[in-house]
């Protein structure tokens, strides 16, 4: 019977015929004096530089990706990958695979990630973009942790172990660059374990530019942060917005307000607080549609606190809602036409009734996008039935 593989290396490639046959090299060196028993996968994403017989010629098993993409020449190693464990890196000769206990050590611990940290590990002069050092690492990192809970300072290390079936599992899709922050997240989201160990490194060792592209893929990390947190794109900035529309209305309901020599609110600031209401409320429906449609396509786990909301706010009992709402609005809106009317259509007392008649179409306007959400929201939980 062959020996069970615990640990496969998987190293993403596409043209790194400069530094492959190093980055293989180290990592069997690794095998070889831990005494592990473990495999060098080279997922190849369609080098035309040779990449595969240097590969295969350092003892690597090359998994042709015809799909292109980093994530998906690492889902292509991922899925191929025979090792209990995975330990991935970038084949730029920049991470050293000869020194992988830390992961290994936590991995056999019960992790089911295990992260390396370059900014612990170290960074060599001259590996790291500066924007990319001081700017956009620490700030993805930061609103990943933010956002998810996840006690994670590197979040796009290339550098990384993990159980493979824990991974496997997760059903991972995204083909760019934004991979590094799926696994993270979803990982997260699903309730795994994961650990950060220091790594180092070093300048690349090739001549040309890297795949990297610094705005390109660091909007897209970006992205995938935000579409994976309905609360802070939507809940939160809804919340905030409805709070100072409605401070905003309440303070000018009764007339212009002077908060400083020569500054002066009145009604077209008023028109601005209720259009900030709008909007709010607009985001905060978003926020619950989002998330309803997150837990049905299951990449964000059913939430608890979302599920008792859902069930106080019944189809029935948000329509009940948006009808007194509606009625407050339309009650407003025709007070506001009769007295148009008394005033023969002509001149009317123009900040009074505008006042009052901006209250009433908000108040309409609120009430058909709470009518409209409570549909939609039922539709979209009708297959979450029992």
């Amino acid at each position: 019977m062959a020996e069970a593989v615990e640990l496969s290396i998987v190293m993403p490639c596409l043209n790194e015929a400069e530094t492959l046959g190093a980055c293989v090299a180290k990592a069997m060196s690794y095998l070889a004096r831990s005494g592990i028993s473990g495999e060098v996968l080279v997922a190849d994403n369609g080098s035309t530089d040779g990449s595969q017989a240097i590969a295969a010629a350092s003892g690597a098993r090359v998994v042709p990706v015809p799909e292109r993409g980093y994530g998906a020449a690492l889902k292509g190693g991922i899925a191929a990958a025979h090792g209990r464990y995975v330990v991935m890196g970038d084949a730029d000769d920049s991470y050293d695979f000869a020194n992988l206990d830390a992961f290994v050590a936590q991995l056999r611990a019960g992790a089911d990630i295990v992260m390396g940290n370059r900014f612990r590990g170290g960074i060599a002069p001259g590996a790291m973009p500066f924007l990319h050092r001081y700017l956009g690492n620490p700030v993805l990192s930061f609103l990943g942790r933010l956002f998810f809970h996840v006690n994670v300072h590197d979040f796009h290390c290339g550098l990384r172990g993990f159980n493979t079936a824990a991974i496997r599992g997760l059903r991972l899709e995204t083909t760019g660059m934004e991979f590094a922050s799926e696994m993270v997240v979803r990982a997260s989201l699903a309730g795994k374990a994961i650990v950060e160990v220091p790594t180092t490194l070093k300048k690349d060792g090739r001549s040309r530019p890297p795949h990297l592209k610094t705005w390109r893929d660091g909007w897209r990390h970006l992205r995938f942060l935000l579409l994976y947190s309905p609360r802070f794109l939507f809940l939160y900035p809804g919340l905030a917005l409805m709070l100072v529309g409605f401070i905003g209305m309440a303070a000018l309901f009764p007339g212009p307000l002077v908060i400083a020599p020569g500054v002066r609110l009145d009604i077209h600031t008023y028109l601005v607080a209720a259009m900030t209401l709008l909007v709010g409320v607009q985001a905060v429906s978003f926020s619950i549609i989002a998330r309803r449609y997150g837990a049905l396509l299951g990449f964000l786990p059913a939430s608890e606190d979302l599920e008792r909301v859902l069930r106080a706010f019944s189809l029935e009992r948000v329509l009940i809602g948006a009808l007194v709402v509606g009625a407050i609005g339309l009650g407003c809106t025709v007070w506001a036409f009769v007295s148009w009317v008394e005033v023969g259509f002509g001149n009317l007392a123009y900040g009074q009734v505008l006042r009052v008649l901006v209250i009433g179409l908000t108040g309409l306007t609120c009430a058909i996008q709470l009518a409209f959400t409570a549909f939609l929201a039922s539709a979209i939980e009708m297959p979450l039935r029992p």
